[in-house]
């Protein structure tokens, strides 16, 4: 091939800027190939590790003895230099053709070399092109399939920027080998190109292109991370407030039992919205005078006031009140005179609510172990402590409210004997009772009566020292009211209980109101010195008269039975209102529960109508009498009806450490046999037999018609937890009792063969 033997002067200067040697003609010299050196220089081995970083020392390469191409530090020679080499080149034998075919024959695979870089360089840039244009496509339909996907690539944009930022500003510290060598680059190195393109495969890696599939898969990918994440965190979230949860729940339930009506939502105490709480004087505030500390303030006047009558205060109470209401079209409106004796009473008593019960209200007894020995109000305020003054508002609210009165109303009754305990007025060094808080909700209640026309009945459920050592008088155990060391201060404080009592329900509010006064529920004068009892209950009468109380006054006949009340108390009311109170059932009695269905309905109807009659003489007994109490059970099977933690009469496991009173034979009609068993007799109304809610019912009628001989009756009681023979609601809700008074069907005629009927009497 022939060529001229000089480039143009552009080719040379072009080839002088990339330092490249020539001859004098012009021409490229022969480059030395370093390939080898290169794999020599990747094959040594790595300097060994020092404590301290550092930049591994690179080995020297060695140049070529005989020829100084391609150093970066080559000058281009002079015109005499080029002019020496060339005479020395023709000495050597060397011709100027010769020399340049060969470097003909070098230049051209640097030629092709070049040529192949650049056409894998277009190629690159080609593919570059491709992907962009793919990438604006795919951005483009994202942008109109999702709205908000160009908010979201702008922040991802933004990120991208910078992280790369973040990272420049780091490899900006990095010492980095710099490469200078055009033709190095040029060339496109075996060296190079593996670790440029290894970069960009990482690099595309770590940063798919926006909206393509990678990036689509890599958001997918995190998301998923991050909702394992989550929900690992909250899996260990929620153990951990379990495990919380339950060490607390185990605490309070060896502790803290729930509460009656605790289930209910907390009144809204809407009436002292507006109010200023600076109108109650700073030494008021906190106390019994400051209503924004109570519980339930709804019906209550919230105007505050310290004034007392009888030591006892009006807060809460109107200045004014309405007694035309009755309860329904058969009986008198309130502003008239009722006529005892000859108008039957028809009450309902509010039980186990401001007195508690435990059969009443088995919850709050249910959750202590036996060794606790929660078993009345006394142990269960003690175990309260300063729970109990929070925990029992919240059972007086809840337990009983206007919905209940206005229930007893629509139901046919026209009295309502509500319980309530000494501690209601006052307490004593050492009693554990709350004070005073049960006595706004007896007034609450009163006047809730007075809006639905009902006569009100006031009973002392519980006296100072307890009158029977039962639960229900507040302390179980021995009897300390007139008995035993503290029997005289008993009696003189339960006297001045009465004269606080009667000074205050002496208003003219309540005249027309409560026109019924209790001295004593259920004092157990078969263990009590009978004459101390009498002299007591006349004291008490006088006092109660010189305070101006016109109501009849009421005691109890201390199960001495009514025959031997004959010729007692005849002189000791000046008024003449007295009036004797019995309760009635069949199930405290061994002879009596071990009665049949039939033989116990006719017990009602017969042997109750004619205890009245005798009662009712003052020739056989006192004079006027009632039944205070009675309920349907025909079992003693009810939980905690004997105390809790006893058995009872019917299964025979009745042991209350008491030989006298132990009763560990079954005294069910069978005798057990078949065996005497409660499961069925606590069984839910649901599951009643045809016949028995039969027998319910008439034996619930029949107890009425023999009472009605006499005064009338009072149902024992509203509302229970679960006893369902002992709850009129819930009685009347099972279909065992009337819906109303008015719609009794059974009058004591023939008494049904309950036995041929099916009616099991052993449950």
């Amino acid at each position: 091939m022939t060529r001229s033997t000089r480039d143009s002067p552009a080719r040379r200067e072009r080839r002088r800027r990339a330092h490249r040697s020539t001859d004098s003609t012009g021409e490229l010299l022969p480059r030395h190939h370093r390939t080898a050196q290169y794999e020599n220089d990747r094959a040594s081995p790595s300097p060994e590790p020092t404590c301290k970083r550092q930049r591994p020392e690179r080995p020297r390469r060695h140049r070529p003895p005989q020829s100084h191409a391609g150093s970066a530090t080559t000058n281009p020679l002079s015109a005499n230099s080029l002019a020496q080499l060339d005479a020395l080149n023709e000495k050597l034998g060397w011709t100027k053709n010769d020399k340049f075919v060969e470097l003909e024959d070098e230049a051209e695979p640097t030629q092709g070399r070049e040529r192949e870089s650049w056409d894998q360089r277009a190629e690159e840039q080609r593919k570059y092109e491709e992907r962009r244009k793919e990438r604006r496509r795919r951005t483009e339909e994202l942008r109109h399939r999702e709205p908000n996907r160009e908010h979201y690539q702008n922040r991802r944009e933004h990120h991208q920027r910078h992280r790369d930022y973040n990272r420049s500003d780091h490899n900006h510290h990095r010492k980095k080998r710099r490469i200078v060598s055009g033709p190095y680059l040029e060339e496109g190195h075996e060296r190079y190109s593996e670790k440029y393109k290894e970069y960009e495969y990482r690099a595309d890696r770590r940063v798919p292109p926006p909206g393509s599939e990678e990036d689509e898969e890599e958001r997918a990918r995190r998301k998923r991370r991050r909702i394992w994440i989550f929900a690992a965190i909250a899996t260990v979230i929620v153990l951990i407030i379990a495990i919380i949860i339950g060490v607390v729940v185990s605490k309070k339930k060896s502790s803290d039992p729930p509460t009656a009506g605790s289930g209910t939502a907390r009144p809204s105490n809407y009436n002292l919205q507006g109010l200023d709480p600076n109108s109650v004087p700073a030494s008021a505030k906190g106390t019994y005078y400051d209503p924004f500390t109570w519980y339930d303030t709804i019906d209550f006047n919230v105007t505050y006031t310290n004034e007392t009558v009888g030591g006892l205060p009006i807060m809460g109470l109107n200045s004014t009140w309405d007694d035309s209401a009755r309860a329904n079209g058969n009986v008198p409106a309130l502003k008239d005179k009722w006529q005892y004796g000859k108008m039957p009473i028809r009450g309902m008593n509010l039980g186990g609510w401001l007195s508690i019960e435990p059969f009443i209200t088995p919850s709050f007894f249910s959750g202590y172990s036996t060794s606790q020995n929660v078993i009345d109000e006394w142990t269960l305020t003690s175990t309260l402590g300063s729970k109990a003054a929070s925990t029992l508002e919240q059972h007086y609210s809840a337990f009983v409210g206007e919905q209940d009165i206005a229930a007893i109303q629509v139901a046919g009754f026209d009295h309502v004997r509500i319980s309530f305990s000494y501690w209601a007025v006052t307490t004593y060094d050492g009693d554990p009772y709350v004070k005073q808080i049960s006595w706004r909700y007896l007034l609450r209640a009163i006047e809730y009566c007075r809006k639905y026309g009902l006569r009100v009945n006031l009973d002392v459920h519980g006296l100072p020292g307890s009158q029977n050592g039962w639960n229900h008088s507040g302390r179980q155990g021995t009897i300390g009211w007139l008995n035993g060391t503290d029997g005289d201060l008993n009696a003189q404080r339960s006297l001045d209980l009465h004269n606080q009592l009667s000074t205050f329900f002496a208003q003219p509010r309540y005249q027309n109101l409560v026109t019924m006064y209790g001295l004593c529920n259920e004092p157990r004068m078969v263990d009590l010195d009978t004459n101390r009892v009498l002299n007591w209950t006349t004291t008490a009468i006088q006092s109660i008269r010189k305070n101006n109380i016109t109501a009849v006054i009421v005691f109890g006949d201390g199960f001495m039975g009514l025959d031997n009340w004959q010729g007692k108390l005849q002189n000791a009311d000046p008024l003449n209102l007295l009036l004797l109170d019995v309760h009635q059932y069949v199930i405290f009695n061994t002879d009596q529960i071990a009665l049949d269905h039939s033989d116990k309905l006719d017990f009602a109807c017969s042997g109750w109508t004619q205890q009245t009659l005798r009662s009712m003489d003052t020739a056989t007994g006192f004079g006027p009498t009632m039944c205070g109490e009675w309920s349907q059970a025909d079992t003693d099977c009810t939980q905690y009806l004997n105390n809790v933690g006893t058995g009872s009469r019917w299964e025979g496991t009745l042991n209350l450490n008491n030989q006298s009173l132990d009763v560990l034979t079954p005294a069910c009609p069978t005798k057990n046999s078949p065996p005497c068993e409660c499961d069925d007799a606590n069984a839910d109304p649901g599951a009643y037999s045809a016949a028995y809610k039969q027998w319910l019912l008439q034996f619930a009628e029949g107890q009425m018609y023999s009472f009605e001989k006499g005064w009338g009756w009072f149902y024992w009681t509203w509302v229970t937890e679960q006893a369902t023979q002992w709850s009129w609601k819930l009685g009347a809700q099972a279909g065992i009792l009337p819906e109303n008074l008015g719609n009794r069907t059974f009058n004591c005629g023939s008494v049904p063969d309950f036995g041929s009927m099916g009616l099991p009497e052993n449950y």
